[in-house]
């Protein structure tokens, strides 16, 4: 196992403010999580926008690989032995894959899949298993239905409205009676995707993470 790495309280306060701007949702079902997970989900979403701006910030291939590429050496460094580069998504995201064993290749496999939208659409179900295993892997939720249902979530936040994400929810929903309770702040999103106005979002997601009806 890697030696332990903690990243600097300005790191963290940075993914938080960056996660609650760029994703409001799911960053409302991370707080959800006791610490210090709650820290890593909140790592993992930073991580996941920073690669998911690579087409925003340039249209040009050989740039936007480049860029994948200092996020696949950011990871080694991560998951290694020494200190990561100083830049506060790659600070937090060091301090949770060592904290809670995430694999190199787990990491990798989110970069992978967000490199096939360099030229073309986006594989929305292998980028959302990527990520629901990472985050299930930090919550320590490892069972079959948690899987099967932090899965479908994930796949169906990448999708527009329409019967595919439908069917993911449905999927997702059914499992609600075997999910473990420490999957909930990766389900509690699922609401989201229902069209409800952002005021009752906190409160509905703290009934629903009550009565574990995402």
């Amino acid at each position: 196992m890697s030696p332990s790495f903690t990243a600097p309280e300005a790191s963290h306060a940075y993914v938080l403010d960056e996660v609650r701007r760029a994703d409001r949702d799911r960053f409302l079902g991370a707080l959800f999580a006791p610490m210090p997970a709650r820290a890593g989900l909140l790592a993992l979403l930073a991580f996941d926008h920073e690669l998911a701006r690579t087409r925003s910030v340039t249209r040009e291939p050989m740039l936007a690989r480049i860029r994948l590429e200092w996020w696949r050496e950011a990871v080694a460094e991560a998951t290694g032995t020494g200190k990561p580069r100083g830049q506060p998504v790659a600070e937090a995201l060091a301090e949770t894959a060592r904290r809670h064993g995430l694999a190199r290749d787990a990491l990798t496999a989110l970069i992978d899949a967000r490199e096939e939208e360099i030229e073309g659409p986006l594989d929305v179900v292998r980028t959302g298993h990527a990520l629901a295993d990472l985050q299930l892997a930090v919550l320590g939720a490892g069972d079959e239905a948690s899987r099967r249902a932090a899965r479908a979530v994930s796949a169906a936040w990448l999708m527009g409205e329409g019967p595919e994400r439908d069917a993911l929810l449905v999927e997702a929903r059914a499992l609600r009676d075997r999910v473990s309770p420490d999957a909930l702040p990766v389900l509690l999103p699922a609401l989201s995707l229902g069209g409800m106005a952002p005021w009752r979002k906190p409160l509905a997601y703290w009934w629903a993470a009550r009565t574990r009806r995402y």
